[in-house]
């Protein structure tokens, strides 16, 4: 065998290696600035619930795993310009997202509250306790009645291209002055700093930061679901990716049944979030 034709060799044999081994490894894009859902310790390592989740998915398919930080307002098309090849980042199912990506099954409930300062006059609003705006009905129309007086001239901030922007936008709760911002901690620290009469985010979003910071961040109205806030927490996947999606889901099966997802929960947030 000639130079040419060994070299031409082993070069078939890398590029050969390097698929196989590229097939088995699994990229998942994170935000890295939502706690507990995903974040950054003190190191700049990525931690949280949904870092630790997707490690244990990807060990119950037998695929390497490579988790990359990615902004929040640029996750879905990083996707489909495949930075990566499945999003866990906090994100929730929504209809208006699956006309563009598809989702795994849900692996955790992200219920949304309002948030303001201790003392703020939003405090003790009388609303039902949980609200699932698909269910409709009377508590639903009373507690966005409520809400839509309290919210008026007030203004909420809350981070872009989320549900919760979604939800303030919608009209639901009458002409909100909504603040937008890139990240969540920006969210905080306008809230804590009086920029904001109040915030929406996900309850434990704000529970962690009031814990962490030491702040009197305190949660009012009604917890949010349904609708607008879509069908809980899944695994953001191309459309294409059909094999994929099945082994996410397989993978989120397993670790319900073997209590993972839970105890992972319980960890991070405090209380059983599994769906």
């Amino acid at each position: 065998m000639n130079t040419v034709k060994r070299f031409s060799l082993g070069l078939l044999i890398s590029l050969f290696l390097t698929i196989s081994a590229n097939a088995d490894k699994i990229r998942i894009g994170t935000e890295g600035a939502y706690p507990p859902w995903n974040s950054k310790d003190a190191s700049g390592k990525l931690i949280g619930f949904e870092v630790e989740l997707a490690w244990s998915l990807c060990r119950y398919m037998g695929k390497q795993c490579e988790i990359v930080e990615q902004d929040w307002d640029g996750m879905i098309p990083a996707l489909i310009m495949r930075k990566f090849d499945a999003i866990m980042a906090g994100m929730s199912i929504t209809a208006e997202r699956q006309k563009t990506i598809n989702f795994s099954q849900g692996y955790a409930d992200e219920v949304a509250q309002l948030a303001v300062m201790k003392g703020s006059s939003l405090e003790g609003m009388d609303t039902p306790s949980g609200i699932n705006l698909s269910l409709g009905g009377s508590d639903v129309k009373s507690a966005l009645k409520t809400l839509t007086g309290a919210l008026a001239g007030k203004t909420v901030c809350v981070q872009t291209a989320t549900i919760h922007q979604n939800f303030l936008d919608s009209g639901d709760v009458g002409s909100v002055k909504v603040r937008t911002y890139k990240t969540q901690d920006e969210v905080n620290l306008d809230l804590t700093s009086g920029r904001c009469d109040a915030a929406l985010a996900a309850a434990v979003a704000f529970t962690d930061y009031a814990e962490k910071s030491g702040k009197d961040v305190v949660l009012v109205g009604p917890t949010f679901s349904g609708g607008a806030f879509g069908n809980g927490v899944g695994v953001g996947i191309r459309q294409s990716d059909s094999q994929l999606l099945k082994d996410f889901n397989n993978a989120i099966n397993t670790a319900r049944k073997n209590g993972k997802i839970s105890e992972l929960a319980i960890k991070w947030f405090g209380f059983d979030a599994s769906m």
